[in-house]
């Protein structure tokens, strides 16, 4: 079965904040930080440690 990576991301996001309930600031913390710092120029360095 070919699930779409971002259907996944979604239902693991939603289960996480749903069964652990972290305070809405720390995920809006973690989502804005993960975003700002994939489009700063330390992007490419963490996109190479990734993979």
């Amino acid at each position: 079965m070919d699930v779409p990576f971002w259907l996944v991301v979604i239902v693991v996001g939603w289960l996480g904040i749903k069964l652990t309930r972290p305070p809405a600031w720390l995920v809006v913390l973690l989502l804005l930080g993960g975003y700002l710092l994939a489009n700063s120029i330390l992007g490419p360095a963490i996109g190479t440690v990734v993979k």
